[in-house]
């Protein structure tokens, strides 16, 4: 498990405290980026973004939206566009048609259910986008990724251990990287396999996978 995985940078202009300063790019979410690169090939200049908790969905929102800014290209992201009024929102989409602007809205209503059927029916006809559950590899770099953001340094083989037992889930992962540094503070210890077999225990319950 090397865990070797690409990420694309946050634009200085776009970074705010609490968020990290790459994302991660793995099987969950490439196609996804490829498509954000290419506004101009979506269906009426739209597109609706969906993804489960924590999977970065509002940074590449705002990773798109910067993109537009650096290019001229101007494309607009709504985020939560699901808690949006559907008029304003339907009011958004077409002054986004009569300036020619690309609209990325991100949804975490998986379905998203609209009822003006105005709105329903030019956002049934935007591209989807979804992002996936993780596979080994990603689930390794996002493992690292959480770790370098809090300076947590993971024992030899940690990525051997946790990959295969870890949920696949993106707010699992984070949500074990997080016990990982807090059970290691609290035991003055490095992190190494009593650290990370607790870890697992205290997320996922006691009954872990016993693999080799």
């Amino acid at each position: 498990m090397t865990g070797k995985m690409s990420q694309i940078a946050l634009p200085l202009a776009q970074r705010r405290a609490a968020d990290p300063d790459r994302i991660v790019v793995g099987n969950a979410n490439r196609n996804v980026i490829e498509a954000l690169r290419n506004p101009a090939a979506w269906p009426f200049r739209t597109a609706i973004l969906t993804a489960p908790p924590r999977s970065g969905k509002s940074l590449l929102g705002r990773w798109f939206a910067a993109q537009g800014q650096l290019n001229k290209g101007g494309g607009e992201t709504v985020d939560g566009a699901d808690q949006i009024d559907e008029t304003e929102l339907f009011h958004r989409w077409n002054r986004a048609q009569e300036d020619g602007r690309p609209l990325l809205l991100i949804s975490d209503a998986q379905p998203w259910d609209i009822m003006l059927p105005d709105l329903r029916s030019r956002l049934g006809a935007a591209l989807h986008l979804e992002i996936a559950a993780p596979d080994d590899d990603m689930v390794a770099g996002l493992i690292e990724s959480q770790a370098g953001q809090r300076a947590l340094v993971l024992g030899d083989g940690a990525l051997t251990y946790l990959v295969p037992r870890v949920t696949r889930s993106f707010a699992g992962i984070e949500r074990l990287v997080a016990t990982i540094d807090r059970l290691s503070m609290e035991r003055k210890a490095p992190a190494t396999l009593s650290i990370w077999r607790d870890a697992l225990e205290a997320v996922q319950g006691a009954e872990q996978p016993r693999l080799l």
